[in-house]
């Protein structure tokens, strides 16, 4: 049997286990060592095997061949003094990275096709990874430095990951607080036609606004999945959230959907966050026509407005609860760090430039937003091709 068919068959919580008996029968591995990133995207964790001691300690995102190859999504082979060699591997499913595998096995056996079947086998190892987390605790626990709160739990739990990847986009995601909970919204869903995101502020910190979230995501998603198109999305949500609050926590949101064929968009900008985009040199927001927050009135009435990207694009959600002026004694409105912020990360690869951002709000003069969720989306076009492993999410290069 191959790794990866022994991957497929494993139970959730001995993967890893599985993975080491079958690298070292076919391959000669005499170690096999999994790191997941924490959720403050801090560090790599080693997960423990069942059946065997622990290997690596974790190890700094920013540091060492381990940090190396999870930032730039690149194998590394390092040949050790002897006859061993290591493989780095990246640990990644639709572009959301997951960790690094780390595989030590002899010298001779380390050729570039050793180490492109070892990366299938890290990719296999990422998708059985995404389909365990529903059936043990193992891995989410491996990748907590402390304890998360019950509102963070909530949002680990509704949200759809950090990253998904298609032949004619990239999108990353970054948000702060990681263990605790800004009550912030973000839903994806791909279809073969279409983009489907939405983006909400929080309405504060704490189970309370976890709650709030819970609900709003789960009328979108409930509206979405019975083939409402974005008015009916955002009047069914709007429903939920003032049938249950009396419009007492109404959530500002972006319902958008991507023509995957045109680059067209339609948006509902329900509040809301604000939203940027970065055209070659060019970094500027996207004036909306911003309608009433979901759930502040009843029945309220949505309607759609267009924008159209062209292949290059990036489009930058900012959801930080704070998108009108600061008054005095206030912490600076994000417009201006926003715009600062994309403007040094505008060449950035797409994995790289929410975190940024994120870190330049929450360094702003006078204080800062309590949390902040950053949302990227790289558009290469349609007929792009699948995205190419080695750029990770960079932006294609600005049309002339």
């Amino acid at each position: 049997m191959t790794v990866e068919g022994a991957l497929r068959g494993a139970a959730p919580h001995l993967l890893l286990d599985s993975l080491r008996t079958g690298l070292a029968r076919l391959y000669a591995a005499s170690s096999a060592d999994l790191l997941l990133i924490d959720y403050g995207f801090t560090s790599l964790r080693p997960v423990a095997p069942v059946q065997a001691p622990a290997g690596m300690p974790q190890v700094p995102v920013d540091a060492g061949p381990v940090g190396r190859v999870f930032r730039t999504q690149q194998p590394y082979l390092f040949r050790d003094v002897g006859p061993t060699a290591t493989v780095y591997l990246p640990v990644t499913v639709r572009g959301d990275r997951f960790g690094v595998l780390v595989v030590v096995l002899p010298a001779a056996r380390c050729t570039p096709q050793t180490t492109e079947r070892l990366g299938r086998v890290a990719e296999t190892l990422a998708h059985a990874l995404r389909v365990a987390d529903r059936h043990t605790d193992l891995y989410r626990s491996t990748r907590r430095t402390h304890a998360l709160s019950v509102a963070g739990e909530m949002q680990w739990d509704i949200l759809p990951g950090r990253a998904c990847a298609g032949p004619a986009f990239d999108l990353h995601a970054y948000w702060e607080p990681a263990y605790t909970s800004g009550g912030h919204l973000l839903d994806w869903s791909v279809t073969e036609d279409a983009l489907l995101l939405a983006v909400a502020d929080g309405v504060g910190p704490g189970t309370p606004a976890a709650l709030v979230s819970t609900l709003a995501l789960t009328a979108i998603r409930n509206a979405r999945r019975a083939g409402l198109d974005l008015v009916g999305q955002a009047s069914l949500t709007d429903q939920a959230l003032y049938g249950q609050y009396r419009g007492k926590s109404a959530l500002a949101a972006l319902l958008l959907r991507l023509d995957l064929a045109t680059g067209e968009i339609e948006v509902v900008d329900a509040g809301s966050p604000t939203l940027w985009r970065i055209r070659g040199p060019v970094t500027e927001r996207v004036e909306l026509d911003r309608q009433l927050p979901l759930g502040m009135f009843e029945d309220t009435v949505y309607a759609t407005q267009r924008l159209r990207l062209r292949p290059g694009d990036r489009l930058v959600f900012v959801a930080c609860g704070t998108g009108e002026p600061a008054g005095a004694g206030e912490y600076e409105a994000p417009d201006g760090p926003v715009s600062r912020a994309l403007a040094r990360s505008g060449r950035r690869r797409g994995a790289d430039a929410p975190g940024a951002v994120v870190r330049a709000l929450r360094d702003v003069p006078r204080g800062a937003p309590d949390a902040v969720l950053v949302l990227c989306l790289d558009w290469r076009g349609h007929g792009a091709g699948a995205p190419d492993a080695s750029r990770d999410g960079h932006p294609a290069p600005p049309p002339p």
